[in-house]
């Protein structure tokens, strides 16, 4: 079986269990940038407590977060774990995203997918998964995201080394896959919903798992 095949038994195999996800969570693709910064090396749940907290503070907007003092800010999104940094790394890409295009989204993920993702990644604290996650979710850009659950799950089936390379994974996905924003946002949303209740990093549920059964030749 060639790789593209493979690749599609992957998505087609949860999608029958699961269905339509609408992933990722937020109302804004501001909060959706916003987001991808504060989930790093946390989980959601937490990241939701800091984004409540921004949005009660009436600041959830680049104007508004880039007025803030950085103690005020790093207050607000404490939840999210590592608020200092986070702080400086969220005031990096709004200012990037000020500089680029006047605080204009339509603008700043306008062009090129290569050079806006190389933008995002000038952008210090800013790394592949968090920019694609900005460029997919965000933007409606076609770039697939790699994340912990991804290299699991591809690597427990054997598709991929289990020290493989970030950007060696994304575009095994790239080069096999139609390249379109939304099979890519709900192709990752299977990956994680696998991930977070069935392929765990210790005791998987492979039993109850969509792809127990999943034979390759």
């Amino acid at each position: 079986m060639e790789i593209k095949e493979i690749l599609e038994e992957l998505y087609d195999l949860p999608f029958k269990r699961f269905g339509d996800l609408h992933w990722w969570p937020g109302e804004t693709r501001f909060e959706i940038m916003v987001g991808a910064i504060l989930t790093q090396n946390t989980n959601w749940q937490n990241v939701e407590k800091a984004i409540t907290n921004l949005k009660k503070a009436r600041v959830l907007s680049l104007d508004r977060l880039l007025q803030l003092p950085p103690e005020e800010l790093s207050r607000l999104i404490r939840p999210a774990g590592y608020y200092n940094l986070k702080e400086k790394r969220l005031r990096n890409l709004l200012n990037l995203v000020q500089q680029d295009a006047g605080g204009d989204l339509d603008a700043f993920f306008k062009g090129p997918l290569k050079e806006v993702r190389e933008k995002l990644l000038s952008s210090k604290g800013v790394g592949p998964e968090t920019a694609d996650s900005i460029l997919l979710y965000a933007g409606g850009r076609p770039t697939f995201v790699v994340d912990a659950y991804t290299m699991r799950i591809l690597s427990r089936h054997h598709l991929i080394p289990a020290k493989a390379a970030y950007e060696e994974v994304r575009l095994l996905f790239m080069k096999n896959l139609p390249n379109k924003a939304p099979f890519f946002n709900q192709y990752h949303a299977q990956l994680v919903m696998i991930g977070k209740d069935y392929c765990k990093k210790s005791k998987p549920a492979c039993e109850d798992c969509p792809l127990d059964s999943w034979q390759r030749s």
